[in-house]
């Protein structure tokens, strides 16, 4: 199968749909910085609204599509295989990296947190964004005896990888970075996961704010703040 190919039809149908709530939800915890590199671009909308705050944002994607997009929006991308080899950027030349919703579409994930580590500045953030697979809706399919691949939800057919929140940050720990922060993103517009009432105005409310304070069970995606040592 042809990923590149793949991804560059992906993101031709797909355009700009994004889940922007959860993009500014991501947002509220990028720290100031003068560089940021935006792993796994996609429609580079994440990556226009850091430029919109003043950011300077550089991108890589394995789509091609992706990385016109991203251009569009005024990044800086470059298309990059990261299962074939690393990022194309000099040691310590960010001062921060994000990554929404991207590693889960890797083959090899930990050489990509080894680069990840590398291209940070002392003191850097690495800030990442990831599909639970602890999410509750997914343990009761697993004790029902099913594991079943939908659309939208942590077991999406796209996904080639699964995350915990606790195991993701060990991943994290075991490179040297400090986990100082945990959110999540409840992303009840995904009907695939949550009943109908969950959208009413209280429900939701109240779901949101167990999503941010208990991620790893209530959250469809979780937020991990990390930061290299000075």
């Amino acid at each position: 199968m042809n990923l590149r190919r793949w991804y560059d039809r992906y993101w031709q149908e797909k355009g700009d749909l994004v889940d922007r709530n959860r993009l500014r939800l991501f947002l509220e915890h990028l720290a100031p910085a003068r560089q940021v590199l935006a792993l796994d671009s996609g429609n580079g909308v994440l990556g226009q609204m850091m430029v919109e705050r003043g950011y300077r944002v550089f991108a890589t994607d394995l789509s091609g599509v992706a990385c016109r997009m991203s251009r569009e929006k005024g990044l800086l991308a470059v298309q990059v295989d990261l299962d074939e080899g690393g990022l194309p950027f000099a040691p310590a030349s960010f001062d921060a990296v994000v990554s929404d919703s991207g590693l889960e579409h890797r083959f090899y994930v930990e050489p990509v947190l080894d680069e990840v580590v590398r291209v940070l500045r002392p003191g850097g953030q690495f800030l990442l964004l990831l599909p639970n697979i602890a999410h509750w809706w997914v343990r009761w399919q697993i004790v029902r005896g099913h594991f079943p691949v939908r659309r939208n939800t942590p077991t999406d057919f796209t996904h080639l990888r699964h995350f915990t929140l606790a195991d993701t940050r060990r991943m994290l720990e075991r490179r040297g970075l400090k986990v100082v922060a945990v959110d999540g993103s409840a992303s009840l517009w995904v009907w695939q996961m949550y009943p109908f009432f969950f959208r009413w105005p209280v429900v939701r409310e109240v779901y949101t704010w167990l999503a941010r304070r208990r991620p790893s069970l209530f959250a469809r995606d979780f937020i991990i703040d990390a930061r290299k040592p000075r």
